[in-house]
């Protein structure tokens, strides 16, 4: 009988031991897939750059200058909307510009960012005095972190010197990198600030499909 009993207890431990370890390989095939969701777009897009090497010496058309697109076998870039577009050749980066969206509503800018980079309002258009901000921000979750944030998924590859233009009402404006930082994720001090200079600042969370902390990109209008 108690031979039986013990037969029967080791069955049970076994049986519980069997369950925990497939719920450990549930929830470690889960992790897996989940981090496939939230970072494959990252990781594509890193292997995109590595394969084509920096882009820094493609040429920014002015908008009236060439058809819409990418001529000339790649080595011509036309801003994808003469209205307003942000072109940065060394990432490959070529997106229409929604003006003036509320950077402080997330029921706004998460809907404008799914037709290309905001443009926050209240801040200077490109070309004037001041700083001319933009944004393409991870959201509440990472399924729209993905969607919201692939146009500046590689802006962490800008250096100072580096060079991004914008198309707006039929202008070219080209800025120069002059400063580049990782800073915590309720910095708004970017976004507000006051200068005499011609700036252009782009922001983007980081990493890439996080809300962890945000990667700014400043650059300075090159006359």
């Amino acid at each position: 009988m108690l031979l039986k009993r013990n037969k029967i207890k080791r069955k049970s431990n076994l049986d519980l031991l069997d369950t925990l370890i497939r719920l450990g390989l549930f929830l470690i095939a889960l992790a897996l897939l989940l981090f496939i969701v939230i970072f494959c777009p990252v990781v594509i897009k890193e292997i995109e750059y590595k394969l084509s090497k920096p882009s820094k010496n493609m040429v920014v058309l002015a908008p009236k200058s060439s058809s819409i697109g990418v001529t000339n076998e790649g080595k011509e870039i036309v801003p994808v909307d003469e209205d307003f577009s942000i072109v940065v050749p060394k990432i490959k980066a070529n997106s229409k510009v929604i003006s003036d969206v509320d950077p402080y509503d997330s029921k706004i800018y998460q809907k404008e960012l799914t037709k290309g980079v905001a443009h926050a309002k209240g801040s200077v258009y490109p070309g004037q005095v001041g700083n001319s901000f933009y944004f393409a921000h991870s959201s509440d979750n990472f399924y729209n972190a993905n969607r919201y944030n692939s146009v500046f998924y590689l802006l962490n590859k800008l250096e100072e010197g580096d060079l991004f233009y914008f198309s707006y009402k039929e202008e070219l404006f080209k800025y120069k990198v002059v400063q580049t930082k990782i800073v915590e994720s309720e910095s708004i001090n970017y976004l507000s600030g006051k200068t005499n200079r011609k700036l252009a600042t782009l922001m983007t969370c980081w990493p890439a499909g996080t809300t962890l902390k945000r990667l700014v990109v400043v650059g300075e209008l090159v006359e």
